[in-house]
């Protein structure tokens, strides 16, 4: 005799799992009815098989295993596929999770009995929720039933005893919630008339598309990476959607706690605010932020003259004088919290808030130096260290770009460093592995064989020029003027870093044109 087949146990261990353990198991149940060394051989006989596979009370010739598997041996072997799945031993269940109402399995009036609620006595309903006889007045039955912005059961159901009844005519139970605040039909699409458009799941009237595709009904698919749209949604602080929404083709969706749908506490490109913060006790509906003492910025309370505390629940009196204040703020720097803060009482508060990035006593680190254009830390072979970039062994440079090592000889790297005019890096850099390094100490050279020179733009009346100046003292520009780009015309000279001419005419206060 060998072990019971894989069927056969997991039947037994779903059995075991059921309320009222194996007596819902035929007595005659046996793992091993089969023998032989083929165990093809079935010890019952077909009419006893078919007997147990049979639900109790049903005559010979009445299905077995209520039509949702297969007969073997006297063992259910239950359909596994489309439209669900089917357990127990006579595969009479169908749902495994039963109803639920104000988070109890239910309603705490009932037990759960083959994924259908068997309510207890007085009360009825899918999850056991409504009493038969109400004790409640009319009155107090419509308060109760009110949601958070007093209406009853949302304008989407009615009230029976405290208890919303949601409109479902249709039984698709598509409008659910204690106040019947969620309603799934928002989430159908009107051309497919799919929920989601069949690329997302619906949760209270919101789709939450898959990856690949976005829009408020998940009808568009997405155009970039899957690499590229994580970079988009990911926070300051490294985190995607600051751990507070999805990331769906590059923007994030916050997991608001309105759900109707409104503009939320939680919001930001990636997330990063929430506004939750800046109350002393939360409630979605009310303006109280910053104790009426301040303004909510980003989760952050920027508190108002004379009080201070994360919610601006502290009234100050503070024993410095403004200059005084402003001094301790300053301390090493030329500005007050080095220009990236707030200085109250002594104390500097940084900016951007809720941005990690800004820190220390007068904010004089910000680590967002360290970042290349496309947001990597320190060309991604360092770290940053109060807004200078640490490089590993082998790696150069402001943002560690440069490796030390050159695969070039100095003639190959010296040949790719030569400008038009012949001059390794114009004479204002030196050359390594074929780019040109601009000297750091005049930091007005730039371009790419550091040939730019933003010290040209002083010389022509106030002009300021982006790639180019122009040459004739007699030039004049009006006010329309000074933001178009110009082409090269005669009495012109062209600048290497740039093609094209940007003249904007720079006036200080009291001059005219």
């Amino acid at each position: 005799m060998r072990p019971a087949g894989l069927g056969s146990i997991l039947l037994l261990m779903s059995a075991l799992l059921l309320p009222g353990g194996l007596s819902a198991v035929p007595r005659s149940f046996s793992p091993t009815l089969r023998s032989g060394p083929g165990a093809a051989a079935c010890r019952l006989s077909r009419a006893e098989s078919e007997r147990r596979c049979r639900a109790p009370g049903q005559p010979p010739g009445g299905a077995l295993c209520h039509g949702r598997g297969r007969c073997d041996c006297g063992v259910c072997i239950c359909h596994v596929s489309e439209p669900g799945v089917y357990f127990g031993p006579l595969c009479e269940c169908h749902e495994w999770v039963c109803e639920a109402y104000d988070g109890s399995t239910c309603a705490g009036h009932g037990k759960c009995d083959c994924g259908r609620c068997k309510c207890d006595e007085g009360w009825f309903g899918d999850a056991c929720q409504y009493p038969t006889n109400c004790e409640l007045t009319k009155k107090k039955s419509n308060q109760m039933c009110k949601n958070s912005q007093d209406i009853i059961c949302s304008n989407a159901g009615t009230c029976h005893c405290g208890r919303c009844k949601c409109d479902n005519s249709d039984g698709n139970g598509l409008v659910y919630g204690k106040f019947c605040e969620c309603d799934d039909r928002e989430c159908i699409d009107d051309e497919t008339e799919e929920i989601c458009g069949g690329h997302g799941k619906c949760y209270c009237g919101n789709c939450y598309c898959q990856a690949g595709w976005h829009g408020d009904k998940c009808e568009f698919q997405c155009d970039i990476t899957p690499w590229e749209s994580k970079r988009r949604c990911t926070s300051p602080d490294g985190k995607v959607c600051s751990n507070r929404g999805i990331c769906v083709c590059g923007e994030c969706s916050c997991h608001d706690v309105d759900p109707t749908g409104d503009w939320g506490d939680i919001h930001g490109d990636t997330c990063e605010c929430d506004e939750r913060d800046c109350r002393a006790v939360y409630d979605r509906y009310s303006d109280d932020f910053c104790s009426g003492h301040g303004q909510c910025n980003c989760g952050r309370c920027d508190c108002k003259v004379g009080w201070f505390g994360k919610k601006c629940e502290h009234p100050r009196s503070c024993p410095l004088t403004t200059e005084e204040s402003i001094r301790k703020c300053q301390g090493s720097a030329t500005l007050p919290c080095s220009g990236r803060g707030k200085c109250e009482c002594g104390k500097c508060t940084c900016y951007p808030p809720g941005d990690s990035r800004v820190y220390g006593k007068a904010c004089e680190c910000d680590d967002r130096r360290c970042e290349d254009l496309d947001g990597v830390v320190c060309g991604g072979h360092g770290t940053c260290s109060c807004g200078r970039c640490v490089c590993e062994k082998g790696w150069f440079g402001t943002l560690c770009q440069h490796p030390r090592k050159c695969n070039l000889t100095e003639e190959q790297s010296n040949s790719l460093c030569e400008s038009a005019d012949g001059i390794l890096c114009s004479g204002k850099g030196s050359c390594h592995c074929g780019k040109c390094l601009c000297s750091a100490e005049e930091w007005y050279i730039s371009g790419e064989f550091c040939d730019c020179d933003d010290r040209d733009c002083d010389k022509h009346d106030g002009l300021i020029c982006t790639g180019a100046v122009s040459t004739d003292p007699n030039h004049s520009l009006s006010e329309s003027a000074a933001e178009t780009t110009l082409p090269q015309t005669a009495g012109q000279h062209r600048n290497p870093c740039n093609q094209d001419l940007l003249f904007i005419q720079v006036t200080t206060e009291g001059e005219g044109h």
